[in-house]
């Protein structure tokens, strides 16, 4: 509880550290079940709230750390430790993720028009000549910004389960979490119903359209993470392993535009299990 709450607080200036503090929600919840993973959440948010009112005047954050991060981060551990497939966790995740996109549109239906005006704001008010550019730029994103923030939200919540549980792997099961990790995979159903939302996006417009791509974007991260298992997997099979695997996550993360082909390595994984044809040619 202290280390979730005082973490949380400092995540205000350091972000990052948001994910360690959904952690420790995860692990406790992950080792000893529901009701004790819900006890620490709440603690904890008592916790925030009240370090929050001493050092910040408010406890607002607190509550949106609850609602934001610590309960989604709760719910999945359960799902985890009672189906234990981090798979079925990780599209949980997913799902809760679109589920949330879908909400706030019939909360908000014109939420481009808010995330326009808020990136408007953002805008430094000695912004270089082509402003008509950087404009339509805005204009684009704010489409798309509903789906975008709860990718973000969903790769941190994802990173806090994987911490949480590699931290009780370390504990319990050393390994564990690494053989759970590379062995994520989807149904082929399920990818069939991912390009089924692709291609709604495509096809209609509007609201629906833009619906439908913010959800797209949720699918992203689904396949991105299954795709990341599967290279690694792939490239952890080859004699410069040492090397390769290492400028792997190096790549993904100097250029992120390479989580592109990595989402559709997911996507394909789901019908033909290149890993399973990568041990088969190796063995």
């Amino acid at each position: 509880m202290i280390v979730a709450s005082s973490l949380a607080l400092l995540s205000l200036m350091m972000p990052p550290v948001s994910v360690v503090s959904s952690a420790t929600v995860a692990l406790v919840t992950l080792r000893l079940g529901a009701f004790e993973g819900l006890y620490v959440l709440l603690c904890s948010s008592v916790a925030a709230g009240v370090l929050g009112l001493i050092l910040l005047g408010n406890y607002q954050f607190a509550l949106a750390y609850a609602v934001v991060l610590w309960l989604p981060v709760w719910l999945i551990s359960i799902v985890l430790r009672e189906g234990r497939h981090l798979s079925l966790a990780v599209e949980i995740a997913v799902l809760l993720g679109v589920v949330s996109v879908i909400g706030y549109y019939l909360y908000n239906p014109e939420s481009a028009v808010m995330w326009k005006a808020m990136l408007l704001q953002m805008m430094p008010a000695d912004a270089p000549a082509p402003v008509e550019e950087l404009s339509r730029t805005i204009d684009l994103m704010s489409h798309y910004m509903t789906g975008v923030v709860a990718a973000g939200t969903v790769f941190s919540l994802l990173f806090g389960l994987f911490l949480g549980r590699w931290w009780q792997a370390n504990l319990y099961n050393p390994g564990g979490f690494k053989q759970e990790y590379l062995s994520l995979s989807t149904q082929p159903r399920l990818a069939i119903g991912s390009i089924a939302v692709i291609a709604l996006a495509a096809l209609s417009s509007g609201t629906i359209s833009e619906v439908s791509w913010n959800a797209a974007i949720l699918v992203f991260v689904l396949y991105t993470v299954i795709g990341t298992a599967v290279l690694h997997t792939l490239f952890a099979a080859t004699k410069l392993a040492r090397y390769t695997v290492p400028m792997f996550y190096i790549t993904l993360f100097l250029i992120p535009h390479a989580l592109l082909p990595v989402a559709l390595v997911g996507l394909v994984d789901a019908w033909l299990n290149l890993r399973k044809k990568s041990n088969q040619s190796n063995a």
